[in-house]
């Protein structure tokens, strides 16, 4: 599974959580640069991980409208390994979760 990652300056160790859950693949983009609200999502994206402590508001957004335009489900965390795997066990429209 391929997600985009945005914000977050360093992930730390958000890449084992994303092991975790069959994310094997991702893109990061830190959300920090107004540059950055034009850039288009990547094909093949299964899912948005969306860092709100450490992303510029806009950027959130769009994002957000992007995801929606896209079909992509998006979820909104924390930068903390803790809320990142609360968020994704709550996101029922995530690819890997199969209703448990």
């Amino acid at each position: 599974m391929r997600a985009l990652l945005v914000g977050g300056d360093k992930l730390g160790n958000i890449p084992n959580i994303l092991m975790e859950y069959g994310i094997k693949d991702y893109t990061h983009w830190t959300g920090r640069k107004k540059g950055m609200r034009n850039y288009e999502i990547p094909n093949e994206t299964d899912m948005i991980i969306v860092f709100y402590d450490f992303i510029e508001h806009n950027i959130t957004q769009i994002v957000k409208e992007k995801a929606k335009q896209n079909n992509i489900p998006c979820v909104f965390s924390r930068r903390a390994c803790s809320d990142l795997s609360k968020q994704l066990n709550n996101c029922r429209q995530c690819p890997y979760n199969t209703g448990q």
